[in-house]
């Protein structure tokens, strides 16, 4: 009996209060499976709320942690043809922040060899979450203006600079000044500050172009100041709520503006779009990367043993994503 390392949660709660690493026995592939070795996995906002008990879609307890890394297949179970030992893909969701698991070899997600490992590690969420935002959600023009807030999250350096290759222009929301110079060098067009009364002044910052889609995923007050410049018939779309002020009822804008709001979810998306398009998304974000227009940064790479401090570093102000390895 093998065992490996992994990081764990028996009840629901803050990361820091019900996390433990654990020794567990490791899984031998079944027929039909294959058996993934972690390369590199990352930490993101949707893990906090499935520890915590607040996502939309929770794991069975007990649980190992994580939804998000890159391995290698180590081993394969009888009747697998599809795919062999060595090949690169995403490490099964169900539970990311171990050293190996199995899945069906059916549901393998294949990573480009020629991705570097620490940009497959946080492949599967934010970039094609980006990419979505900006491509199927409204039917923007080449030169249009995107508003998002949360510039310097990971979805928002992704929107940032996929909208460069699209062809579309940026305006990023944030909350520190210290983050306007490197946004901009990632080539945002304009980087405001939260509670600026920038809004008041879109016009100017636009040069009088109406804005049609806003990328909102904090709320509050941030969330406001988007629908209130948005120019008429536009979207502000929802796909994260960082804090948990409420947003006033937009009457007015909905109302003279036509502003529509609407909400996006990357989990519900990829499975009703199917493996066709999921293959089309991940294969427009991985030509990005492979060709480095798309460049995500790397705040600190811990090891599983270091675990709490990753957490403690990944609740700090950053820019760039917070990697584990075994």
């Amino acid at each position: 009996m093998t065992q490996q390392k992994a990081i764990c949660h028996h009840e629901f709660g803050l990361p820091l209060e019900v996390l433990r690493l654990e020794d567990v026995q490791q899984a031998e592939p079944q027929i039909g499976e294959v058996r993934v070795r972690l390369l590199a996995a990352t930490i993101n906002p949707s893990d906090y709320g499935m520890i915590g008990g607040s996502y939309g879609r929770l794991r069975e307890l007990p649980a190992v942690a994580g939804r998000e890394g890159v391995g290698v297949v180590d081993a394969i179970g009888r009747g697998v043809t599809r795919v062999g030992v060595g090949a690169r893909v995403r490490f099964p969701e169900a539970g990311a922040w171990q050293e190996t698991a199995c899945m069906a070899a059916a549901d393998v997600l294949l990573v480009p060899a020629d991705v570097p490992v620490d940009q497959a590690a946080f492949s599967f969420i934010n970039p094609p979450t980006a990419y979505c935002l900006l491509q199927k959600m409204v039917d923007l023009a080449p030169g249009s203006w995107v508003l998002q807030n949360a510039g310097n999250s990971t979805v928002g350096l992704a929107v940032i600079q996929m909208a460069k290759v699209l062809g579309f222009k940026t305006i990023s929301q944030v909350r520190r000044e210290e983050l306007i110079a490197p946004l901009k060098a990632l080539g945002a067009d304009h980087v405001v500050i939260e509670g600026s009364g920038w809004a008041k002044q879109v016009n100017e910052l636009t040069g009088g172009e109406p804005i049609q889609l806003a990328l909102n995923s904090i709320g509050g007050a941030s969330a406001s100041d988007q629908i209130k410049a948005l120019g008429e018939g536009g979207t502000q779309v929802t796909f994260g709520a960082m804090v948990a002020d409420l947003v006033r009822f937009p009457t007015r804008f909905l109302i003279f503006n036509d502003v529509r709001l609407v909400g996006f979810w990357w989990d519900q998306w990829s499975q009703k779009a199917g493996a066709q398009g999921l293959n089309q998304v991940m294969s427009a974000v991985y030509a990005m990367m492979r060709d480095g227009s798309l460049k995500l940064p790397v705040e600190a790479t811990y090891s599983f043993a270091e675990y709490e401090a990753a957490v403690k570093h990944d609740q700090q102000p950053r820019l760039g994503k917070i990697l584990l390895k075994p």
